[in-house]
């Protein structure tokens, strides 16, 4: 960014900065701190599919219609946990010490079950609910998304 430690400048032209860098490198979203302000921008890509439609004649009459069964749409299992920013994943609170939880844990709402560092931030990822960790779906250290599951507790 143009601006440097400093110098004024309003929210909105730094959200302008952010946009553009965003369009440049083709993020889709961008986080910074800066003189104790901090300034997320993102945005959604959505996926847009093209298909090319064939010139073939419609089929013929006696074809047999084709049964359709409704599709489940597929999404996060029930009582996934999920990230809620862009990081790095750590399952214990540092190395050399055993994990915050294991499979098959019993869990409390509001228990510490992972870390997710985001600018040099370690943001303690808390269970929403109480249950049982049933699956652990990242490793230690790895870098994950935003929505991206990380554990599911049922």
């Amino acid at each position: 960014m143009s601006m440097k430690d400093g110098e004024s400048g309003s929210i909105a032209d730094m959200v302008r900065e952010l946009a553009e860098l965003l369009s440049e490198t083709n993020l889709t979203e961008i986080e910074v701190e800066q003189n104790g302000q901090r300034v997320r921008v993102s945005r959604q890509m959505s996926a847009v599919m093209t298909q090319a439609m064939p010139m073939a004649a419609a089929p013929a009459a006696s074809a047999a219609p084709i049964a359709e069964t409704p599709q489940k749409v597929a999404g996060p299992q029930a009582g996934t946990v999920t990230s809620p920013m862009v990081g790095t994943v750590y399952l214990a609170p540092e190395p050399g010490k055993p994990p915050f939880v294991k499979v098959g844990d019993t869990v409390k709402e509001g228990d510490t079950l992972l870390i997710v560092e985001a600018m040099k931030t370690m943001n303690p990822i808390l269970a929403p609910r109480s249950g049982t960790v049933r699956e652990i779906c990242i490793s230690d250290a790895e870098p994950v998304e935003f929505g991206q599951p990380l554990l599911v507790i049922a």
